[in-house]
């Protein structure tokens, strides 16, 4: 198999290249346009074909590029039915499961962070995006965010994964690459040993700024990056 974790230091955002290292076919997860170019490269340089460019959600902080590897390479790009996006050629549910050459992806419902917020579980290895986060998780208080849904969604769905599942998170701020599903079951702050009541008051509480691109960014990804309309 073939993975590749890409990083935007704007709006540290992490993308994510899986691929069939027999078929070379492959899938781009959470990609940001202005590294379109870097991601056509490295496609090039592996020698690879993608089948499918995947959102974890509706960004906030970036434009998405999806629109644009599509135009190239001709890969279907797939968000949640949840996300109330149009743009797309798939509409993703739980349970899904996407196939690549002899690989497969499984799409994890996790509403919270938005209601269309989703996980992709491939082998080993879990992209979160902004629902579970390395000592964090994704905010609730824009977007239809929902404190409740999310601790659920993560406690239910996710902290049932087997221990050492990997956890490749949509973001970090501070240089982190991955975690496992125990590390942050039993010490992420916001999660470890605390109620839902508890969770629900933290993340009612943290007062943190709007993201600086968001007008731009959801309107331009509802639209799955395409910022002609």
């Amino acid at each position: 198999m073939i993975f590749r974790q890409l990083f935007d230091p704007v709006s540290s955002t992490y993308t994510y290249l899986l691929a069939d290292s027999h078929s070379r076919q492959a899938v781009i997860v959470d990609p940001v346009r202005e590294h379109a170019q870097r991601d056509l490269g490295l496609l090039a340089e592996l020698g690879l074909k993608p089948v499918y460019i995947l959102e974890t959600h509706v960004h906030a902080d970036h434009v998405t590029g999806a629109s644009a590897l599509k135009k190239v390479t001709g890969a279907q790009t797939g968000v949640s039915q949840h996300c109330g996006a149009g743009g797309f050629d798939q509409l993703l549910d739980d349970g899904n499961v996407l196939a690549f050459g002899g690989q497969s992806l499984l799409v994890i419902a996790t509403p919270g962070h938005t209601p269309g917020s989703c996980c992709f579980l491939w082998q080993d290895r879990l992209l979160t995006g902004d629902t579970l986060l390395i000592g964090g998780c994704g905010r609730t208080d824009f977007q239809q965010g929902d404190a409740g849904t999310l601790y659920d969604s993560i406690t239910r769905r996710l902290f049932s994964l087997p221990d050492d599942t990997l956890v490749y998170p949509g973001h970090d701020y501070r240089g982190r690459c991955v975690s496992t599903i125990a590390e942050e079951r039993f010490t992420n702050p916001r999660l470890s040993g605390k109620t839902r009541s508890q969770f629900i008051e933290i993340m009612n509480n943290l007062d943190l700024p709007m993201p600086g691109k968001i007008g731009e960014a959801v309107s331009a990804n509802l639209r799955g990056g395409n910022t002609d309309g």
